[in-house]
């Protein structure tokens, strides 16, 4: 007898992610509770974007699990707790140390930016915050009937970022069940982090499949693809604008090009004197913020990041990259980078373009064929960077704010990249269990995505495993 799950997002598109594992009658434990974006739609069909409500009873959830701290699994948590939701909230001890910064950030845009409402918010939120530890199996529940036990597993996604085990037994599991949830699955040779190891078993596997159809570029030499593409860009005579969401994605592009400076002076290559002038500007309060605590956090860092530390480097701070705070400042830097031939990098969020300080730099570069646009993930459908991704490179345009922008930028992609792990990637979590799961529900991804991947996955377990869509 399998547990009963309901999935309450990220069902037919990758945001949103919301389920709820019933453990004893209708006590039932919430993993995830983020917010939908772009085009994609909630499980009623209406317009995900504008779904922030929580359209089932919270009475008997016992616990929320955050697996990680991405605004699509945990952003619609103020609708929750105004839902009457009063359970602690379970997560990793790296992501009890982030989540107060992206929920603040979150709430300011979504709900008020009265600051006392936001403290009041953040007190409640910290209160019910349990963090725990990798790797060691917690009690979450537990009646006459039932016992449940959770135990977080490093995903390999961002810092923090968990897989999470739940073990059912009791006179209500007669058998012991293990059900597992993915959340967002990291990939190998990812900077800062250790890639997820797979559990030596599960029963259910609720699966992400975000790139369940395709394999990411070869990541073991993604560093030099950089480094190439900017080179290329930087041969145009101007800037090179990378969107990118201010949590994980961030940190690892300024390891990496921390990483490229390191190799040109040790080994110049012919364009050392041109990385040596480069200015990294990283646009964005908020990821100053979260860079910050990640260096904070590096205990937390894998063995390379960390050998880097003992041998005299900063990976996260170092002499040519510049943080611009203040908004007049990040105006300046527009105009300026716009106007000129100054060779210069810039991140900047929202991730997907779809708001933040991106949107001033691609308003007044898009339309130059001097400055190039680099993406490094995943762009949903509904966004304007899916609309750049997917039109730029045909001579189209997109649209912010009603004003249309023929793209005459050069546009590029690395998937290499991305922090989700990919067709084969996800393949081998399953099949390097020791004993295969009896049931994986994909979920996390396009509807023909999750069909491409769920007739690959039964074909590489050999029919073995029963795999849902």
């Amino acid at each position: 007898m399998n547990p009963k799950i309901i999935h309450h997002g990220a069902k037919h598109g990758v945001t949103g992610s919301c389920h709820q594992l019933f453990i004893d009658g209708e006590r039932s434990v919430l993993i995830d509770c983020g917010l939908f974006q772009g085009a994609e739609t909630a499980p009623d069909g209406s317009a995900g974007a504008d779904r922030l409500d929580i359209p089932f009873a919270v009475k008997d959830v016992g616990a929320l699990v955050l697996t990680h701290v991405h605004i699509d699994h945990c952003g619609r948590l103020p609708w929750l707790l105004a839902a009457g939701f009063k359970g602690p909230i379970f997560c990793s001890e790296p992501s009890a140390r982030l989540l107060p910064t992206v929920l603040a950030d979150a709430f300011q845009i979504s709900v008020t930016r009265d600051r006392m409402l936001v403290e009041r918010y953040l007190q409640m939120v910290e209160a019910r915050l349990r963090p725990l530890p990798y790797r060691h199996w917690h009690t979450l529940y537990r009646s006459a009937d039932a016992t449940c036990r959770v135990r977080l597993q490093r995903a390999g996604h961002i810092l923090g970022s968990v897989y999470v085990e739940f073990e059912l037994s009791g006179k209500a599991w007669p058998q012991r069940r293990r059900v597992l949830f993915s959340g967002d699955l990291g990939a190998p040779h990812a900077p800062l982090l250790p890639a997820p190891r797979p559990p030596w078993h599960a029963d259910i596997v609720v699966l992400e499949s975000t790139y369940g159809d395709r394999v990411h570029q070869d990541r073991r030499h993604r560093r030099e693809r950089l480094r190439e593409v900017i080179e290329q860009a930087l041969e145009d005579g101007g800037s090179v604008i990378i969107p990118a969401f201010s949590i994980g994605r961030t940190q690892e592009l300024l390891y990496e090009f921390e990483d490229i400076l390191h190799r040109q002076r040790r080994k110049p290559g012919r364009h050392a004197a041109r990385w040596e002038a480069l200015k990294i500007y990283l646009d964005s309060p908020l990821a100053g913020r979260f860079t910050e605590l990640y260096r904070e956090l590096q205990p937390f860092w894998d063995d390379e990041a960390k050998a880097r530390v003992r041998a005299g480097r900063e990976p996260l701070n170092y002499e040519q990259l510049v943080a611009i705070d203040g908004h007049d400042a990040h105006l300046a830097n527009v105009r300026r980078l716009a106007l000129s031939a100054e060779p210069a990098i810039v991140i900047a969020a929202s991730g997907m373009c779809a708001g933040g300080r991106v949107v001033n730099y691609l308003k007044a570069m898009l339309g130059d064929a001097r400055h190039n646009v680099l993406f490094v993930g995943y762009q949903a459908r509904g966004t304007p960077g899916n609309a750049i991704q997917t039109f730029g490179p045909r001579g189209g345009y997109v649209e912010f704010d009603g004003e249309r922008i023929t793209i005459r930028a050069g546009i590029h992609t690395l998937s290499g990249y991305s922090a989700h792990a990919d067709r084969d990637d996800l393949t081998r979590f399953i099949t390097r269990m020791r004993h295969l799961p009896g049931e994986v529900r994909l979920v996390h991804g396009e509807d023909e995505v999750r069909a491409a991947f769920a007739t690959h996955l039964s074909r590489a377990t050999a029919g073995k495993v029963r795999v849902l869509v």
